[in-house]
């Protein structure tokens, strides 16, 4: 149950920081349209790292 508990969480909370990170750039987008080719790549950057967090929770979760 602790297990699958930890797991949930971190994907809830990885998902609403890849729509932070998704209303920030396109935010950012729509203020600086010539920069988007580096907001975009930051965003996607960001929002891995994000998503990688859910892995490590899977990962530990195993044990």
């Amino acid at each position: 149950m602790t297990g699958s508990l930890h797991i949930g969480l971190a994907a809830i909370g990885s998902a609403i920081g890849v729509g932070i990170i998704g209303m920030k750039a396109a935010e950012a987008t729509g203020r600086n349209p010539g920069a988007a080719g580096a907001i975009r790549n930051q965003a996607i950057l960001f929002a891995a790292l994000a998503e990688g967090v859910v892995f490590i929770a899977i990962f530990l979760g195993g044990q």
